[in-house]
């Protein structure tokens, strides 16, 4: 399921000015001590990392860490359900998610695989 625009609006108020959202999903840290939520935005020129409140897993609250667009998310692994690693930590992700971290990755890396959008106006 697709976060929603009140969503996409609070990590936008987060983002340095002029960047435009692409993907957004949440991931979820499985550390000794519990369970940290955050959510990845992935702009045209770099993939944060937004941690959330305490008690609202979609209520970004900060930025936790920035990396260069040219960052792969992928590849997905499925140990113990899906997972991503970025910048060295492991974050689980929704198996819904899983095809949106593919798609953030091919429009890096591989932009003609993606199809052309059937809707370009809206």
């Amino acid at each position: 399921m697709p976060v929603t625009a009140a969503i996409r609006g609070r990590c936008r108020a987060l983002l340095p000015p002029g960047e435009d959202i692409h993907y957004v999903f949440p991931v979820t840290l499985v550390r000794s001590g519990g369970v940290a939520n955050y959510m990845v935005v992935v702009t045209g020129r770099s993939i944060t990392v937004l941690a959330t409140k305490v008690f609202s897993r979609y209520e970004p609250a900060a930025v936790w860490a920035t990396y260069p667009r040219q960052t792969r998310l992928g590849p997905v692994r499925f140990a113990a359900g899906p997972t991503i690693e970025l910048g060295g930590t492991v974050f689980e992700v929704d198996d819904e998610y899983v095809a949106v971290v593919a798609a953030a990755d091919a429009e890096a890396f591989s932009p003609g695989d993606l199809p052309k959008d059937p809707l370009p106006d809206l």
